[in-house]
């Protein structure tokens, strides 16, 4: 048998709207994406090594919430407060030398407070040392994919090796928000009290009614003012990355904006319901010559509003296909091409058994195949 790529164009979709506007951003380095369906939707430097501040948090938080996964450490673990976690300086959980603070509260102090205190006190108490903590946040950081990402400190105090991309900050703020969905709603905790001092998150996003319910301001000198940032809209999710921002209110006005932008300017359409019949393949050697093809799951596309023209859906197959064939054998791939998105790729599989066919049926197949070559040969010769 020989084999061949098939590609089938199943249609073309056409929206007639106003036009897309590109977002035209003041930040130094910034990148947006609907995490729905991966689809980026803006990028300005975001491969740029630069000072994350305490955007960085964010890998402190993910090492302590893989250690709380692991049961290596419980919500309720106590950590001791060390003198140098108290005398760090910056924002501050206000923690005294000697007290013993449970890992709950240590996240809110993190993640509300942006307390250093907190960051240098989980770093001790999981890795013995700051420094050993940071080596690990930097491994860690290669391992899943992170190139642009090395670590001097747990909290993003200036450091020539505390450096992040905001294509890293965007993929560890992604990987929080599916991997510990139960600790995520810390990000959207507007204030939190301890020892009697009370203080109130820095997203400046929580407030407004937009959907946003995460993640970590950041602040120096060096790295101007950035937000790693998350709403959610229906049944849509963007995570994005801004820095480099003069003040507190252009960081605030920038973020806005560009929150309002990704949810207004795209607009998702379902294709493709899971199990429904989109095209045939065909069989080799089996009891029937063809097996429809349906969708794994859902199938559905990320557009931009505009003049969208010339969206084609395609089908690519290896066939035909030998029997036997399985139900839910994955055959093809569907693949959605967008101008100013991109491609999306989705598994079609088989949507019954086919056995393999009988002596019969693969004389009759045989017969066949040698007498389309037969014919080719004599146009050829022709």
């Amino acid at each position: 048998m020989k084999s061949f790529y098939k590609i089938i164009t199943i249609f073309i979709i056409t929206l007639i709207t106003s036009p897309v506007n590109a977002f035209d951003t003041i930040a130094r380095s910034a990148m947006v994406i609907d995490q729905t369906t991966g689809t980026i939707l803006m990028a300005k430097d975001a491969d740029r090594r630069v000072p994350p501040a305490s955007m960085s948090k964010l890998m402190t938080l993910f090492m302590l919430f893989e250690a709380l996964r692991d049961e290596r450490i419980a919500m309720d673990t106590e950590f001791l407060v060390s003198e140098r976690a108290t005398k760090i300086g910056g924002s501050t959980m206000f923690l005294r030398e000697g007290e013993r603070v449970s890992v709950r509260d240590l996240i809110q102090g993190i993640i509300v407070q942006s307390g250093n205190d907190a960051c240098i006190t989980v770093a001790e108490n999981i890795a013995g040392t700051e420094t050993a903590f940071a080596d690990q946040m930097t491994k860690r950081a290669i391992e899943l994919g992170m190139n642009n990402s090395s670590f001097g400190n747990s909290t993003g105090w200036p450091d020539p090796l505390q450096r992040m991309s905001a294509r890293d900050l965007v993929t560890i703020a992604n990987i929080i928000i599916t991997e510990f969905p139960n600790y995520y709603p810390f990000f959207a905790q507007t204030s939190f009290t301890w020892d009697g001092v009370k203080q109130n998150n820095r997203n400046p996003l929580l407030p407004l009614g937009i959907g946003a319910d995460g993640l970590k301001t950041g602040h120096t000198n060096e790295a101007g003012y950035g937000l790693v940032g998350s709403a959610r809209q229906g049944q849509r999710r963007i995570i994005f990355m801004i820095t480099g921002l003069e003040s507190k209110a252009a960081r605030a006005n920038e973020a806005e904006k560009l929150t309002n932008w990704a949810f207004r300017q795209f607009v998702i359409k379902d294709l493709f319901k899971k199990d429904e019949v989109i095209s045939k393949a065909d069989v080799w050697l089996g009891e029937n010559k063809t097996i429809d093809l349906i969708a794994e799951d859902n199938i559905s596309g990320l557009f931009p509003l505009g003049s969208l023209k010339n969206v084609d859906i395609e089908i690519n197959y290896k066939g035909p296909i030998a029997a036997p064939i399985k139900k839910g054998d994955r055959i093809a791939i569907l693949t959605v091409s967008t101008p100013k998105i991109g491609k999306s790729e989705h598994h079609l599989v088989a949507s019954k058994d086919v056995a393999s066919g009988s002596i019969l049926n693969k004389i009759l197949a045989s017969a066949e195949l040698l007498g389309r070559k037969a014919i080719s040969g004599q146009l050829w010769a022709n």
